[in-house]
């Protein structure tokens, strides 16, 4: 059974840092593109970041460029989202999600995925 478990959610302060962690289960990571979401309440599900572990490609939304680093950890086999000077706007469930992704690019549309993880919350306040 194909899972993914996301961990390192939580309170940050902020200007502060997470890393947060993406662990899939019933599959490795390799021909995966791998996406970073998030859903702030009230608000559609955006696309935050993703990697296509194949060809290695990285994209960013606008928003987060320069503050989010997508990595992969290829002896854990997961994939670590580093979310640096944080802000009160970042404040969300933030979902990983998988597809076999065929492109040399990765994509930042929900609807573009078939497996999803359940969400960790981060929230960032003083």
């Amino acid at each position: 059974q194909v899972q993914l478990v996301e961990s390192g959610g939580g309170l940050v302060q902020p200007g502060g840092s997470l890393t947060l962690s993406c662990a899939p289960s019933g599959f490795t990571l390799d021909g995966y593109s791998i996406g970073w979401f998030r859903q702030a309440p009230g608000k559609e599900r955006e696309g935050v970041t993703c990697i296509n572990t194949r060809s290695g490609t990285r994209r960013f939304t606008d928003s987060v460029m320069g503050r989010f680093t997508i990595s992969r950890d290829y002896a854990k086999n997961t994939v670590n989202l580093q979310m640096k000077r944080l802000q009160p706007e970042d404040t969300a469930v933030y979902y990983c999600a998988a597809v076999k992704y065929a492109e040399f690019s990765c994509p930042l549309v929900a609807n573009e995925y078939h497996f999803w993880g359940q969400g960790t919350q981060v929230t960032v306040s003083s």
